[in-house]
């Protein structure tokens, strides 16, 4: 005869059962602090989880607020992967500790190595390049040619440009130091500043009405705002030219995400990641913002492609991090506000 469990032992049983089950229900979700709109991003973790079963639980704020989010929780955070933009920010929550050390040969594979951090810590998943736009009534594209020469004295009073407040630029100017050294680069940026035609503007949308309405001939954007502007007007005397393409290349950057340094769930988070670089997400991620997909195998929208075809600067993008703060005070010294 079977001798009766004890109610000890069935309790412990049962108590074991329910803590693997709770266990493997929290390894079935992951949590993403974004510092992209839900708009931009809810489509693909939509998909990732048709795909998987894992659920994800997102919240949007800014990339600032989310930062001081995962400083502030520590070892407590919920979160398991970061996705923001620009590469500045993801090496500021890198040198900050938030972020971790992966291994994945699927994103080492569908990420350029010039897009993703060397220690593995974050990885592009949309590329935004920063470009020239000219006024088609004003300017010829035989007149253009670089970043640089937009501080040749022939663009005084020509020349728009967004605020040196916002990270872009300053991304642009950081990646300009490790291409041609703090002195050459400053020597640039205060030509740009003796060429404006008006003090620096809010934003680049602003940037690209003001050379609409012929206030200046040239200006510097990030492409996805073209694209939405022309995308409302497409009568505006405006078109896209890609500096740099007989030496380093046009500058890049991205929005990217990393798994964070206290994931419970770290193999869902891992999971997610590649996923968002695959040609099931690629497209989805990029396009709904008229970015380009960082996995080069995939194919821009037709919209973005419209655009033509470029070669990218291969530096790696972490500079935009390690050197920013050295970029800021250039700038500030340049006069550039």
């Amino acid at each position: 005869m079977h001798k009766p469990i004890s109610y000890i032992r069935l309790f412990a049983i049962i108590s074991c059962c329910f803590f693997f089950l709770a266990t493997n229900a929290r390894a079935e979700q992951v949590v993403v602090y974004s510092a992209r709109i839900e708009q931009l991003i809810k489509p693909m973790f939509d998909a990732f989880t048709r795909e998987t079963g894992i659920q994800v639980k997102f919240t949007t704020d800014k990339e600032g607020a989310l930062l001081a989010r995962l400083k502030a929780e520590g070892r407590r955070t919920p979160a398991d992967v970061l996705i923001t933009v620009d590469a500045g920010n993801l090496w500021e929550a890198a040198r900050a500790g938030l972020l971790k050390s992966i291994s994945s040969p699927i994103l080492e594979s569908n990420i350029p190595a010039h897009l993703r951090d060397p220690r593995g810590q974050w990885f592009g998943l949309s590329v935004r390049a920063r470009t020239l736009v000219y006024n088609t009534q004003k300017v010829k594209p035989s007149e253009l040619s670089t970043y640089e020469d937009l501080a040749d004295p022939k663009w005084k009073g020509r020349l728009c440009l967004r605020t040196s407040k916002k990270v872009y630029n300053q991304s642009l100017v950081a990646m300009m130091i490790a291409e041609h050294g703090e002195a050459e680069t400053e020597r640039i940026v205060k030509g740009w500043v003796a060429n404006l035609a008006t003090e620096p503007l809010s934003d680049d949308t602003k940037a690209l009405e003001f050379v609409a309405a012929g206030r200046c001939d040239v200006t510097v954007i990030n492409t996805y705002y073209f694209g939405r502007l022309m995308e409302a007007n497409p009568a505006l005397p405006l078109a896209i030219f890609w500096p740099n393409q007989n030496n380093g290349g046009v500058h890049v950057n991205i929005s990217g995400a990393g798994v964070t340094q206290y994931s419970k769930n770290e193999r869902s988070a891992i999971k997610l990641l590649e996923f968002l670089s695959s040609d099931k997400a690629q497209n989805l991620f990029a396009d709904i913002n008229m970015e380009y997909p960082a996995n080069p195998q995939i194919q821009p929208s037709e919209t973005v492609s419209a655009w033509g075809v470029f070669k990218q600067n291969q530096m790696n993008v972490v500079k935009a991090g390690e050197l920013q703060t050295t970029a800021v005070k250039l700038m500030d010294r340049a006069g550039y506000r």
